[in-house]
């Protein structure tokens, strides 16, 4: 399952990898947005599948998961979809300031 999961990431962060080097800006905050599912799902790879109770006092139970991997990748959640959150709302104030969301235009270049 961790082998099937971790070619899973693999995919995600060649796509990320590509939408990221892209010229447009909507791209490049869907590329951002892959490349943190793609960490998450690296995260429990590297965990791996563990068996076992849950981590409480009180339970007659010989063995006990791990609960720090799982909150690192809620927390990481939380920030990424912050960090998605923030982006869309730049890319779509600059695009209604600028009207373009071409990379090359938005930094002034006067190439074209």
């Amino acid at each position: 399952m961790e082998i099937f999961i971790t070619l899973i990431a693999g995919v995600l962060f060649t796509t990320a990898t590509y939408l990221i080097l892209s010229k447009t800006l909507l791209r490049i905050i869907i590329g951002l947005s892959l490349f943190s599912h793609g960490v998450h799902l690296m995260l429990m790879a590297i965990n791996g599948l563990k068996k076992g109770a849950a981590p409480l006092l009180g339970q007659g139970a010989t063995s006990y998961t791990d609960p720090i991997p799982q909150g690192l990748i809620l927390t990481s959640i939380v920030i990424s979809f912050a960090l998605t959150a923030f982006a869309l709302v730049l890319g779509y104030r600059s695009y209604q300031e600028l009207g373009t969301d071409d990379m090359e235009k938005l930094r002034g270049r006067d190439d074209e």
